[in-house]
């Protein structure tokens, strides 16, 4: 990679709280794509694949996490802690705190238009830079670097015992990423009535965001808050 850094990556590398071997590896995880396609012959690749690895060694080390941390947990909810914990979001709100928008190589046009705020950028680079510091400094300090920057997240997750108010963390999602609210409407209540099985989606005005099916209407709307959640991560834009 023949890219010139503009940016003090010591700085950089104080606020991750790692110190790099191979230090173009970490710029290698700092470019955008439309630097990329900006600049060409100036790098041979954006972070991209690199985000597809970190997104991996994430998901891994935070469901050991739950599963040695949380012994309460069941299956399924651990699964729906990880969805919300690995989510676009969260993952911007730690990437803000560690100010990596300051240090993503961008094209002209994406930064003005303030790609160093978007919270795609933001997710999708931290995800490079864990795949960066996984491949340079191995699975034992790429574990320690996560969980430490996910602190406040895990303690969140550690005062609510066993309960996730999913409801709650899409309602944030929703107004902070669309300005409305989720609303949620019961399609099916199958069964006799001492054993219903409720089934609830959630939308935004005619949208279907998720679908969740519980013996109460208020499990079925928190299974639809999850599952709206794993979507909005999937799918996750600016």
């Amino acid at each position: 990679m023949s890219v010139k850094a503009v940016y003090d990556i010591d700085s950089l590398q104080e606020s991750l709280s790692v110190r790099f071997v191979n230090l173009p590896l970490l710029e290698q995880a700092l470019i955008h794509s439309s630097y990329l396609n900006e600049y060409p012959g100036t790098v041979t690749a954006s972070n991209e694949r690199l985000e597809f690895l970190g997104d991996a060694v994430l998901g891994f080390i935070v469901a050991e996490k739950l599963y040695q941390g949380f012994p309460g947990l069941a299956e399924g909810e651990m699964t729906r802690v990880r969805s919300v914990l690995v989510r676009g979001e969260t993952l911007a709100q730690v990437a803000r705190r560690l100010k990596l928008g300051d240090y993503l190589y961008l094209g002209k046009g994406e930064e003005a238009g303030g790609g160093r705020q978007k919270p795609a950028n933001l997710s999708g680079g931290l995800e490079a830079v864990i795949a960066a510091v996984y491949l340079d400094r191995g699975l034992a300090v790429t574990r320690k670097l996560v969980l430490g920057w996910l602190t406040e997240e895990l303690q969140e997750v550690a005062g609510r015992g066993k309960g996730v108010d999913y409801k709650s963390q899409l309602q944030e999602v929703i107004q902070s990423e669309y300005h409305s609210s989720p609303s949620y409407r019961t399609i099916q209540a199958a069964g006799p009535d001492h054993d219903k099985l409720f089934t609830v989606e959630v939308m935004i005005g005619d949208k279907v965001l998720g679908m969740g099916a519980g013996k109460s209407k208020k499990l079925a709307e928190t299974e639809a808050a999850c599952d709206a959640l794993e979507q909005l991560n999937r799918n996750f834009t600016p």
